[in-house]
């Protein structure tokens, strides 16, 4: 498996960088002259130049100019924006609120035929109820201090889940017993959603599998994460969205899927797991 979900992100960063370098050794410049000419102190290129630092476009065209290399600009931008994109930190996402990003999973599902997904920390999206969403969603609304719009971001949520009765979709979930325990909103709120769970598990469209929680691990908890089509991964960490399309770190994913799946229960075995985590309820 991949030491970090970012790893992806930090490898494409790290290669638009020895792009960026070749460039100044192609035109013959020390970082010192470079920095020169684009008006800034040395220290900013050495950053770039170890992938430290995300290059702004202003910065990749004053870059390319300093080099004679003006027919790169576009290019190395573009480049750039698509390294960006694989490592959004949630407050930058969430900026305006979460509504957008929920439309935005919608698009991904939209696409997508098959979707797994690995829940570790909570009731994935489509599968959620409204009280179960808004009391998420509430949480991370505080946490992050970010606008709050959660009944916009809850509506566009909860209107996902109508990609499991539409079109030929399949989702495939594997969630931790934890999941079903951990309280998010009150006791009413819970027994809601678990019900709702056991009301989706006979649909054509889904597969629910649980981890117990005595399972013997053959892989180690992980953070959640969403295969789209064997060509797109989603990892959710606590600060930021990953967005994997590296082939090989996908192939870690599914093969990471698999052997999650082989201490799961299902159907009647899953069944009785939710069932009890209600009765827990009190």
């Amino acid at each position: 498996m991949p030491s970090s979900p970012s790893s992806s992100a930090q490898a494409a960063r790290e290669a638009l960088a020895v792009r960026l370098t070749h460039l100044r050794k192609d035109a013959g410049l020390s970082g010192k002259e470079l920095s020169a000419r684009c008006g800034w102190h040395p220290a900013k290129t050495t950053r770039i130049q170890k992938g430290g630092a995300a290059p702004a476009d202003a910065d990749i065209r004053a870059w390319c100019a300093a080099c004679g290399a003006d027919d790169q600009t576009e290019d190395l931008i573009a480049t750039a924006r698509a390294v960006d994109s694989m490592y959004m930190e949630w407050r930058r996402l969430h900026r305006n609120g979460m509504r957008k990003v929920q439309e935005d999973f919608s698009a991904l599902h939209e696409k997508a035929a098959v979707c797994r997904v690995y829940a570790s920390n909570g009731v994935p999206g489509f599968f959620q109820t409204p009280g179960y969403a808004t009391a998420l969603m509430r949480r991370i609304t505080d946490f992050q201090g970010t606008p709050d719009d959660v009944a916009d971001a809850v509506a566009a949520r909860i209107a996902r889940s109508r990609f499991l009765y539409e079109g030929n979709h399949r989702f495939v979930v594997l969630l931790e017993e934890w999941v079903l325990r951990s309280r998010i909103g009150d006791a009413e709120v819970m027994a809601d959603q678990l019900a709702h769970l056991l009301s989706i598990m006979p649909l054509a469209s889904v597969s629910l599998g649980v981890i117990p929680i005595v399972a013997p691990r053959v892989i180690w908890p992980l953070e959640a994460f969403y295969l789209f089509d064997d060509r797109h991964v989603v990892v959710e960490t606590l600060t930021a969205e990953i967005n994997v399309r590296q082939p090989r770190e996908i192939a870690d994913y599914a093969m990471a899927y698999r052997e999650l799946g082989k201490m799961a229960v299902y159907g009647s075995g899953a069944r009785q797991l939710i069932e009890a985590a209600n009765a827990a309820l009190g």
